[in-house]
């Protein structure tokens, strides 16, 4: 049966919420703001980071430092648990505030990982906005401070395996890395060139196994990262995973 509802799209969302928890699943389509993109709720419930003690210990702290939310953060947190399997160290490109270098630096030092994780951020905004970036001009993000950031992470959280990197990755920063192997990259840099400059910087040096994991994938701001990540499915040399929640994960399978 379908309904015509004159309703905004946050009350659809309710609604069927409503719905998945009196054990129906209903869906409500609205017509979407630009071709390919619509609102997503998906009805599964498994919900483990609403149990993980350890995981919302670190989460609960990362509040005002981060955009990412819940979900996505829960995924970084497995993730990274995930790629102790993997050897090499990790990268994070796009800190802000510091909330996911947290959150990815407290699973290391939770799952025994020794080697550090390089956190590096402009803390000057967004850089090379170009055609592909529909919503970005660059500059934006830029209301995080360096000096905040160290102190929320080795004051605040005592985490000593983060090494806080300032400049354009890689122009600027990529030269002072010595490590020549990596389990694990999360950029989070919103544009399509910045994007692009780090996977290229980094994936000759990414393990067999190792992830890439792009938070922008499944954001309408963010339309220069979908079109990255899309232009890997053709690689041989890796999988590319659409999760709902907004990321993409591409795992390394051949060198």
């Amino acid at each position: 049966m379908k309904l015509r509802l004159g309703l905004r799209p946050k009350a659809l969302a309710l609604l069927e919420t409503l719905a998945a928890l009196g054990g129906y699943k209903a869906r409500f389509t609205r017509p979407p703001s630009r071709e390919g993109y619509e609102i997503i709720l998906p009805s599964a419930m498994y919900a483990p980071w609403s149990s993980d003690r350890a995981f919302l210990e670190v989460y609960r702290k990362t509040e005002g430092k981060t955009l990412v939310d819940v979900y996505r953060c829960y995924e970084l947190w497995q993730l990274v648990a995930q790629s102790a399997k993997v050897p090499g160290a990790l990268l994070e490109v796009g800190v802000w505030r510091g909330g996911t270098t947290a959150i990815i630096a407290a699973s290391a030092k939770a799952n025994g990982i020794q080697d550090p994780l390089y956190a590096c951020d402009t803390f000057a905004g967004v850089v090379k906005a170009g055609e592909k970036d529909s919503a970005y001009r660059g500059g934006e993000h830029a209301d995080a401070s360096e000096s905040d950031v160290r102190r929320f992470l080795e004051g605040d959280l005592h985490l000593k395996n983060v090494r806080l990197l300032r400049g354009i990755f890689p122009e600027e920063s990529g030269q002072t890395i010595a490590d020549p192997y990596f389990r694990f990259c999360h950029i989070d840099v919103d544009v399509y060139n910045s994007a692009r400059d780090i996977l290229a910087w980094v994936w000759p040096r990414l393990s067999r196994g190792g992830m890439v994991v792009y938070d922008d994938y499944g954001f309408i701001s963010t339309d220069g990262i979908t079109a990255l990540v899309n232009e890997q499915r053709r690689d041989r040399d890796r999988i590319v995973l659409h999760n709902l929640n907004g990321h993409a994960v591409v795992v390394k399978i051949a060198s």
